[in-house]
């Protein structure tokens, strides 16, 4: 099989290339984007590197908004399966770089889709993956239970969690929530509307040992990154009781795998760590002291990020009801011990 990845040198991108690597040719895209996004600190290269040693991998330092670069990609290569993780992903950034984020988020997802229309067999397979924050601050308007640690959903409708039911309208989501609510109603519209294999995948707090986290992205990672490393870390609003749950990049890529087996057409999975790989920063902070004998220095800022999440968790029913067998195959505890391992290995 020939697999198509872009974001190929972040964190999900990077797991999915050594995944397909033992199934066919893989070819990436990944022109270190995050680099602008976010500094130095947020740069991908040294994992492109590590991805072009790699054979049966070729790499492409291409721009998804660039029409004709895609072109020439797809017409040469006509990949069977396309892993589409390329994305401006903070909230924060979107904000200073409007036209950059919808053109990356939104435009780039629309130019992929259609090569993919005009250059890829009709039983090739397209994975958009997507973000929780398309629902914008709509979970907030549910009402919540607060303890001294975390907030937490009341009614007995959401004790699972955020299903793909849940409304996309009528609420704020960051102008980031925005440019992915277009590329994933887009997405899903190739898929009903064209007919074609996509799949929109709407993701919680993804993560892993590869991630990049930086203040403005990857919020586990990055807090263990200052733990570890004795930096000041800024919780920013809720009183550090806002709820995220935590999924495994391997976990997110064995959905994946069940998606190309047996592929939809234009179907929202939501996916994340659910209810049970859920914490609250102060949570996590805990863990970290307690655990590990990581003590975080921290302050909480009263201001919160435009559009967060109080409590956010997916309900993954949907999900589990398509693809038989997938489940979630690393808890929380593992997720953060091998950050934990891979940072001070990184030291």
């Amino acid at each position: 099989m020939r697999f198509l990845v872009t974001g190929a040198g972040g964190l999900i991108g990077s797991e999915a290339v050594k995944s397909f690597l033992s199934k066919g040719l893989v070819w990436g895209i990944d022109n270190d984007m995050r680099s602008r996004f976010f500094g130095p600190q947020g740069t991908v290269e040294p994992v492109i590197k590590k991805l072009e040693a790699m054979e049966g991998y070729t790499h492409f330092r291409s721009d998804i908004t660039d029409e004709e670069q895609m072109k020439s990609i797809f017409s040469s290569i006509r990949p069977d399966v396309i892993i589409h993780c390329a994305a401006q992903p903070s909230h924060d950034k979107a904000a200073s770089i409007p036209l950059l984020d919808f053109n990356v988020n939104a435009f780039g997802t629309i130019n992929l889709l259609e090569c993919m229309r005009k250059f890829c067999n009709d039983d090739s397979a397209f994975i958009h993956m997507s973000t929780n924050k398309v629902y914008g601050d709509g979970p907030n308007h549910i009402s919540m239970i607060e303890s001294d640690l975390r907030y937490d959903f009341e009614p007995d409708e959401y004790q699972r969690g955020i299903s793909e039911s849940f409304s996309i309208d009528s609420c704020l989501h960051s102008l980031f929530g925005a440019s992915k609510t277009a590329a994933d109603i887009t997405a899903q519209e190739y898929g009903r509307y064209f007919g074609l294999n996509v799949g929109i995948f709407r993701g919680g707090c993804l993560t892993g040992p590869q991630h990049a986290g930086v203040e403005l992205h990857g919020f586990l990672s990055y807090i263990i990154k200052c733990a570890v490393l004795g930096r000041q870390y800024t919780v920013f609003g809720y009183g550090g009781k806002q709820v995220r749950d935590q999924i495994h990049s391997c976990d997110v890529i064995s959905a994946f795998n069940k998606f190309i087996e047996n592929p939809k057409k234009g179907d929202v999975y939501n996916i994340g760590g659910g209810r049970e790989n859920s914490a609250s920063i102060l949570e996590v902070i805990q863990i970290l002291e307690e655990d590990h004998n990581l003590r975080l220095n921290y302050n909480i800022s009263d201001n919160n990020r435009v559009g967060d999440h109080i409590c956010y968790y997916t309900d993954l029913s949907k999900l589990k009801s398509h693809f038989s067998g997938w489940n979630i195959t690393k808890d929380l505890s593992e997720i953060i011990e091998e950050i934990i391992h891979m940072t001070r290995k990184n030291l």
